[in-house]
């Protein structure tokens, strides 16, 4: 039977984008504002211990005052260090809050149950954002998804009344713009099982990224932990004009950083240019810092910040936010602070950018970009415009986008270019519905979308058919353009840009054109050129709710609500703990695959129609490395068993298990980077995998590998990768010892090829103590279900 919100929401859905009935500025804080405000005094008590610690001279970054003062035990992180702690030290962490999208919390609460609390230990909230299809429109799209995804959103939502976790519908908006309206603040720290959580640092919040099982540590009251990262200052000096938008700061610096730049780092941004910027302008770039590799990325607290709490109706978190800040310093960073490494960005020089395509780090200045696409002869016909995802939809954006096309509609011009609008969130929607925004979208050709991720994370079903494999180009104002991500083929060049750039281009319909210096003839044969757009941060009547039925109820956890899985499912099914890792070296492991070049998470576990299996491992897990590149025959998902006979991957690694085999995965660089998609990890665990052997990986996926049983290790000489192929056996050497002495020591890879010739690698590791602990343990989860149960 459905819930009573799916109920309503279908009846409510045909009047027009379910149209808000009064024009009600949100007028009053919200009722739920104290628990939603950090604790500021017992932050500043424990920055005074960390300061105590750490020689009170010691100047501190912003992200390190957060950081540090939500540390666990500042003499167990911090002490004994001589001040060594940025990429030393490991910190053990109690956040404030987690936020889970609807894909990934069906894993997490699936591991979560194991544990048997009676609720979780901090406040945490529920996105249906992710399986929500954009395809028709908003009214259409969203009730399908609905209908298709009914035993997962009831799951979801029968868990959250069960455990006091708040649940945002389907519809109700992204999760990173949900999080920004209602849950970030300028010194809270959260996690959130998505890797752009770092929006929230468009707030002046810690925000990270992680994995499920990262999850399950703060909502059973375990110390998170995290190895100190470096600082990256960017320093940000002027002011943006013209066509430039914060998009294109992150734009130029991922160019400047590239994919891997980031690693280890938080970015924090400082400077006069700080000042000059929109809140939700700072979250777009906060967001992107997940495409360089950053841990996060923040800002410091500012007036912008302000009047965005103010305008989403928490005005006392603004005013404690100031009083903490004027009286501790404790939302900026110290004066005599030392940056790691220090980027500078003129914002009056900055010029728009356009990255891709299939890597967010192939920067070209749009002056520039006309000849990229001569160069590397990609399409010039642009297909579709796509604006709005996590990254880009806020009012401001869609207020400046608006600009441009009330300016092409007054010349008569429509988009050559499929046209699509998604808006970040329901109290965004509504606003603009109130302010006639989306007619005037609407007008021109475009297709709104509803408040979810849709094309931006595999959920987008193309009208305009493309045979598979043929080179198409379409811009976004997306954050990931990893090839076949949007819409299933890889022949589709995602071009990442800033919506008003997107926008322009579409009525182009050309990739060639420059609205910066270019025209369009129009019907009537005039020439027409755009203005520079333009728009208000905030809207001067305020926000409106919206439909009541999105948003979530404020109540106490219901331990006597069922949360039901039928063991028949192809959606859902509990978990079994992984065996542990046992009193011996691994011994015989077989190498199940050689990779070639980018295998992002995506490539391990992919999205888009196999998002349905997110909560049913056994079924999600036929999907496992299938796009991966094998670097021995450059043939995808091709593997070779032992007699030479070929078969997928995912299949292969079934046989093996079956004769009780187990396997590893030798890789090259940033392995696992893109998503903080916990799957990636699990499935290969789940069919056999014990190590990940590669050049590098991308922290959050290492991080996961560890939580599940997985040991990920990197080659201390990368040319070692040419010496393991397929089928070779592997033996671990010291691994157990190392594991056993809580990550101290070394590890080797005994290497036997086919012809018995062997080979004695050298390999290295960032396993911690209490990593070496889970690893033993078979999981972290499985220790944590043990100390959960003694807690009780």
């Amino acid at each position: 039977m459905l819930s009573n919100f799916l109920k309503s929401r279908i009846v409510r859905v045909p009047s027009r984008g379910f149209a808000t009935e009064a024009f009600n500025a949100i007028p009053k804080p919200h009722p739920d504002v104290t628990n939603r405000t950090p604790p500021y005094n017992k932050l500043v008590k424990n920055l005074a211990e960390v300061k105590r610690v750490l020689g009170s001279a010691t100047g501190l970054s912003l992200a390190e005052k957060i950081l540090y003062s939500h540390v666990d035990s500042v003499e167990e992180s911090l002490g004994g260090r001589n001040g060594k702690i940025r990429g030393e030290a490991n910190l053990k962490l109690k956040v404030d809050r987690v936020a889970m999208q609807d894909a990934s919390a069906q894993m997490a609460l699936l591991q979560f149950m194991t544990c048997k609390l009676p609720k979780t230990s901090v406040p945490a909230s529920i996105h249906c954002d992710h399986m929500i299809v954009g395809e028709k429109g908003a009214d259409g799209d969203l009730i399908e998804s609905i209908k298709g995804n009914k035993e997962v959103f009831d799951f979801l939502e029968s868990a959250a009344k069960k455990y006091g976790i708040q649940f945002w519908a389907p519809g109700s908006g992204i999760i990173h713009q949900v999080v920004l309206e209602n849950y970030a603040a300028p010194g809270l720290m959260m996690l959130g099982t998505d890797s752009h959580t770092p929006n929230g640092g468009g707030l002046g919040a810690i925000a990270i990224g992680v994995g499920g099982a990262d999850a399950v540590d703060a909502l059973v009251d375990a110390p998170w932990e995290l190895k100190a990262p470096k600082i990256l200052g960017v320093k940000l000096t002027g002011e943006l004009n013209g066509w430039a938008t914060p998009k294109d700061v992150i734009l130029a610096l991922a160019g400047k950083l590239t994919v891997r730049g980031g690693t280890g780092f938080i970015i924090e941004y400082f400077g006069s240019g700080v000042e000059t910027l929109s809140c939700t302008g700072m979250a777009t770039i906060c967001n992107m810092g997940a495409e360089v590799g950053a841990t996060t990325s923040l800002f410091p607290f500012t007036d912008s910040m302000a009047a965005y709490l103010t305008a989403t109706r928490r005005s006392p978190i603004a005013e404690a936010a100031k009083l903490v800040n004027s009286q501790h310093n404790f939302l900026r960073a110290d004066p005599n602070v030392k940056y790691d490494e220090i980027i500078e960005i003129n914002l009056s020089n900055l010029e728009p950018h356009i990255n891709g395509p299939f890597t967010p780090d192939l920067s070209t200045p749009l002056s520039k970009f006309k000849d990229a696409v001569a160069e590397n002869k990609w399409p010039t016909t642009l297909d579709a415009g796509l604006i709005g995802s996590c990254t880009n939809s806020s009012y401001q954006d869609m207020l400046r986008v608006q600009s441009l096309v009330k300016q092409a509609s007054a010349a008569g011009l429509k988009p050559k270019a499929d046209f699509f609008i998604t808006p970040g969130s329901e109290q965004i929607r509504a606003t603009l519905d109130r302010e006639q925004t989306l007619d005037v979208f609407e007008d021109a050709g475009g297709i709104v979308l509803a408040n979810a991720c849709g094309p931006c994370i595999g959920q987008w079903k193309r009208t305009k058919e493309i045979p598979k494999g043929q080179p198409n180009a379409i811009l976004t104002s997306y954050n990931r353009n990893f090839k076949g991500r949007n819409d299933g083929n890889p022949g589709t060049m995602n071009f990442l840009a800033g919506p008003e750039i997107v926008t322009a281009m579409a009525y182009a319909g050309d990739m060639n054109f420059n609205p910066m210096t270019d025209s369009i003839k129009t019907p009537s044969g005039d020439l027409f050129k755009f203005s520079p757009p333009s728009g208000p941060q905030l809207p001067s009547q305020g926000f409106v709710e919206g439909n009541p039925d999105f948003y979530p109820e404020i109540t106490e956890p219901s331990p006597s609500t069922p949360v039901v899985v039928s063991p028949t499912s192809d959606r859902l099914a509990l978990l079994e703990p992984f065996e542990p890792f046992g009193d011996s070296e691994l011994k015989g492991l077989r190498v199940l695959y050689k990779v070639k070049g980018k295998c992002t998470t995506d490539t391990i576990s992919a999205a888009g129609a196999w998002l349905k299996y997110k909560g049913h491992l056994e079924n999600i897990s036929n999907n496992t490395l299938i796009t991966a590149v094998n670097g021995e025959t450059d043939e995808v998902n091709k593997a070779y068993d032992v007699d030479g006979s070929v078969m997928g991957i995912p299949e292969l690694a079934r046989k093996w298990q079956s004769q009780g085999e187990e396997w590893l995965v030798v890789a090259e660089s940033n392995y696992g980077e893109g998503s903080a998609r916990e799957h990636a990890a699990l499935q290969p665990r789940y069919l056999g995998g014990r190590v990940i052997v590669s050049k590098s990986f991308a922290r959050i996926h290492e991080t996961n590998l560890k939580k599940q049983g997985m040991v990920p290790l990197t080659f201390k000489n990368e040319s070692d990768y040419d010496l393991i192929g397929s089928c070779d056996l592997v033996d671990t050497v010291g691994l157990l010892d190392t594991l056993k002495a809580g990550g101290e020591g070394e590890v080797q890879l005994r290497v036997t090829k086919k012809d018995g010739t062997q080979h004695l690698i050298p390999v290295k590791h960032t396993i911690s103590k209490d990593q070496a602990g889970y690893i033993l343990a078979g999981s972290a989860l499985n220790l944590l279900a043990k100390k959960a149960q003694a807690s009780i």
